[in-house]
């Protein structure tokens, strides 16, 4: 979803900067609830005030619920066509390669260093190597999430140790 708010809100419809967008998904992931959805509320209420952040939300939610129940109703037969199988591990790669997308248009604008770009790559190396080998580790993502922030808390206090270091 990243890409897309991106090009719609910053790029076609000029409703925010992208500064405002990195500011907004600092926001969205320090809140509960999808990244997608909370951009969408910020995004709406930025633009006509709660009615905005309703209908906004509104409308990213309702079409994926209305096909999400559609196809609830035919799930097993639904994944009993190899093709709608494979589809979606297309799927899964595709959004690997729009992340990739949204982080490197994104890049110019945020401070990254070479921890960030190594925490971003081992990130999405664990992404493909699970989703190549179907390792299904239900606990994944708040591995890579204790890790990331484990990285942050060395990196900080080594930097702060070496700038006070420097300053005497």
């Amino acid at each position: 979803m990243l890409p897309i708010i991106q090009k719609e809100v910053c790029e076609n419809k000029k409703w925010i900067k992208e500064i405002e967008l990195l500011e907004i998904l600092a926001i969205s992931e320090s809140t509960p609830g999808p990244l997608s959805v909370n951009a969408s509320t910020f995004v709406g209420y930025r633009v006509a005030g709660f009615l905005g952040a309703l209908f906004s939300t509104l409308g990213l939610i309702f079409p994926s619920f209305v096909i999400l129940l559609v196809i609830s109703f035919f799930y097993k037969q639904f994944l009993a066509f190899e093709l709608i199988h494979k589809a979606f591990m297309g799927l899964k790669i595709a959004v690997i390669v729009l992340l990739f997308n949204a982080f490197f248009k994104l890049k110019k604008l945020m401070n990254i260093n070479l921890v960030g770009y190594i925490m971003f790559f081992a990130t999405l190396a664990i992404m493909l190597v699970d989703t190549i080998f179907n390792l299904n580790i239900p606990s994944l993502s708040l591995i890579i999430i204790a890790l990331g922030l484990l990285v942050g808390v060395i990196y900080e206090a080594i930097t702060k140790t070496v700038k006070k270091e420097g300053e005497k």
